[in-house]
């Protein structure tokens, strides 16, 4: 197995995360270990690293790129929302700095068995980032009614044909399984005009996301564990999250932005009487990104955006 993966916008993350050599870092998807790696350089005396991965693939390639680290590290085959009820178990209640890096990971996309890319044209479609659970992205498009593929296609892939996407798919299952992606591409190609499809990148691009985000809950589960993540931190820790699409972007930076200002009185009141008080700052007002050299180098890092935010001291 050769888990390839180019870590995105790493030090610019890095350097805003570590700012204690000798506190307790969390990386919340390890993928290939390259961010984590990076934290485990720096890390001096007691500096440890706690990471999580719900593919069994990233933990054993993060458990063999980080193995110079052995001392400081340990390894969660998990999903990032356990990180709090893991840590606590581990004698750890509090982190210096927490790391999420979300998406689709380069060798994911690669592996043809995996299902995730589109540019595959006779993979299984399983798009499962945690290969333990059962339900796939085949059962999802064998299952699902009409009018429930359309509401993930629009809304997970912001995509313009959803309604003719998801018709087709239905059309073409009373046939025969769709079970490829070679069967899925031809579906989405011809649920969209000509003209469409000659522009904006690969037709099925936007139907793939949604079908990950759906079957993994990935926008669920990030809404659901940052209040966590946050209240994990130390006085003065930070969090720093890397997003590759809008939907995950503003997720972040809303719950950042809640998280700094959670007053809910009304704008006239002259003073707040709701009693929420601001768990810290966003240190973000705009997301950094990635350099021009970063992207020429690396295309997929091109949709990348950090946001950051610091605990209250």
């Amino acid at each position: 197995m050769n888990f390839s993966h180019t870590s995105v916008l790493l030090h610019e993350t890095v350097d805003a995360l570590v700012t204690d050599p000798e506190g307790v870092y969390a990386d919340g998807t390890l993928g290939g270990g390259g961010h984590s790696f990076e934290i485990c350089r720096r890390l001096t005396g007691n500096g440890r690293l706690v990471g999580f991965d719900q593919d069994a693939d990233a933990v054993r390639a993060a458990s063999e790129r980080l193995a110079p680290f052995a001392d400081r590290v340990r390894i969660v085959h998990g999903n990032y929302s356990e990180m709090t009820a893991c840590m606590r178990e581990m004698g750890e209640p509090a982190a210096d700095g927490i790391l999420l890096d979300l998406g689709v990971s380069s060798y994911q996309l690669d592996e043809p068995s995996r299902g995730f890319s589109y540019r595959e044209e006779d993979a299984p479609l399983d798009m499962r980032m945690d290969q333990r659970q059962s339900r796939t992205a085949r059962d999802i498009l064998a299952e699902y009614s009409e009018p429930e593929l359309y509401r993930m296609i629009r809304d997970y892939g912001e995509e313009r044909y959803a309604k003719n996407i998801a018709r087709q798919i239905v059309r073409a299952r009373e046939k025969s399984p769709v079970e490829t992606t070679g069967q899925l591409n031809e579906i989405i190609r011809a649920a969209i005009p000509a003209k469409a499809r000659a522009t904006g990148g690969h037709p099925s691009k936007r139907t793939y996301q949604a079908l990950r985000i759906e079957l993994n809950r990935e926008l669920e589960v990030l809404d659901d564990s940052l209040d966590g993540m946050i209240d994990l931190l130390k006085p003065g820790g930070r969090i720093c999250v890397i997003t590759f699409h809008s939907l995950e972007d503003r997720i972040v930076k809303v719950n950042f932005k809640r998280n700094e200002n959670p007053c809910t009185c009304p704008p006239d009141f002259p003073v707040c009487v709701c009693g929420k008080v601001s768990k810290g700052r966003v240190l973000t007002r705009k997301p950094i990104l990635p350099s021009e050299e970063e992207m020429a180098a690396n295309s997929r890092s091109k949709s990348a955006k950090l946001r950051i935010f610091e605990k209250g001291k």
